[in-house]
């Protein structure tokens, strides 16, 4: 008897939560429909499927091709706890510290 009971207590819970979603569902498509714009799910649901297959073909960065970016090469350099840069290559041949 309490194996039915706890059954018949989850079929009910299963069956009252796809209502619920079902009247969600509704209402956001209805919404839609009146103010003429996508659901936020599935506007955020494309872009990140855009961006997902931009990052798949090897494109991350605003849609442009990465070969197409121009390389900045600069000495690194490191600072120090006076907020003055110091060279991470020796100066004088001795090891920056």
């Amino acid at each position: 008897m309490l194996r039915i009971t706890l059954f018949l207590a989850g079929a009910i819970f299963v069956l009252s939560f796809l209502a619920a979603a079902a009247v969600v569902v509704l209402g956001v498509s209805v919404w839609s429909l009146i103010t003429g714009r996508k659901p936020a799910p599935v506007v955020l649901f494309t872009q990140m499927r855009e961006r997902s297959r931009r990052y798949a073909a090897g494109t991350w960065s605003r849609g442009e091709p990465a070969a197409s970016q121009d390389v900045v090469d600069v000495e690194a350099t490191e600072v120090g706890g006076a907020g003055m840069p110091r060279p991470l290559t020796p100066v004088d041949g001795r090891a920056a510290r």
